[in-house]
């Protein structure tokens, strides 16, 4: 998953397609275990992942009518964001700051039972949500270096034309197909 760490390892990816497969022939012909949506500058983003963003409240998005779709654009954009940070390393986030950030998620659902029961169904361990928080915690230090001085509404639209740049020197195969209505 995009979200737990880089898949550019061919020995990963075939690993993942062989138990897909295994699991597909014991899944009924109509179910979907898990699927590619899109690849990312060689990282893969899976049905799982925006499943994953969208019910532990990972990503934020507006009343359209396809939630897929606009968590999967954010995760392509995450993904191409985490590319550029990966290559500029800013500092990384202190434990204290990715456990406010695990506590924030964790608040998000009225139990622990509730909490433990999405982690399960999302395919999460504790240690993967952490793993995907400081992700976020390290993007956000770095937009902030790079784009902290402006005004909110000017950075965000900044932070959207450098995104629009780096969707335009990547690749990125979107395989994303609306579901049937």
């Amino acid at each position: 998953m995009v979200l737990c760490g880089n898949r550019r390892a061919i020995g990963g990816v075939l690993l993942t397609l062989f138990v897909m497969a295994a699991a597909v022939r014991v899944a009924r012909a109509d179910e979907v275990i898990d699927r590619v949506l899109a690849v990312v500058a060689g990282d893969l983003i899976m049905l799982s992942d925006v499943r994953a963003a969208r019910e532990l409240g990972l990503v934020t998005t507006a009343d359209s009518g396809d939630q897929d779709r606009a968590v999967l654009s954010q995760l392509i954009d995450r993904a191409l964001i985490l590319d550029e940070v990966e290559r500029y390393a800013p500092p990384e986030p202190s434990p204290d700051a990715i456990d406010r950030a695990f506590r924030a998620v964790r608040g998000r659902f009225p139990s622990d039972d509730a909490f433990a029961a999405i982690l399960v169904r999302v395919g999460f361990d504790e240690t993967q949500l952490r793993s995907v928080l400081r992700q976020n915690l390290r993007i956000r230090a770095y937009l902030d270096q790079r784009f902290g001085g402006e005004t909110p509404e000017r950075g965000e639209a900044i932070i959207a034309a450098w995104v629009a740049g780096l969707r335009s020197r990547a690749t990125v195969v979107d395989l994303y197909a609306s579901p049937a209505k």
